[in-house]
């Protein structure tokens, strides 16, 4: 499943592709079936598939992280939970200020 390229693709890159990938179908469809040819058709579809299992793959790895940065932070709450809730009481109390003297 993976690409022939490893190279790492950011969201905008991706979202980019995609867009231009839309745009290509949508001119395709505008003009007369007739005039394509199969191969541009599987070509775009080649594209398309590509493009997905780089999202797939982005998605996979993103949520790897998330998971173990919630299992991180869950581990530190648990071996200290005084301190994680006077961490919590003082950052409520900074936004709670901030946002205090903004609406003033």
């Amino acid at each position: 499943m993976k690409n022939n390229k490893d190279t790492a693709h950011t969201p905008k890159e991706l979202f980019n592709e995609m867009q231009a990938l839309v745009a290509e179908a949508q001119s395709m469809m505008a003009d007369s079936v007739s005039e394509h040819t199969t191969d541009a058709v599987d070509a775009l579809r080649a594209r398309f598939e590509q493009a997905q299992e780089r999202f797939a793959d982005a998605y996979a790895v993103t949520r790897k992280k998330v998971i173990a940065g919630a299992q991180y932070t869950d581990a530190t709450i648990r071996e200290n939970p005084y301190q994680s809730i006077a961490i919590a009481a003082g950052v409520g109390l900074l936004v709670g200020i901030l946002l205090g003297r903004r609406s003033k």
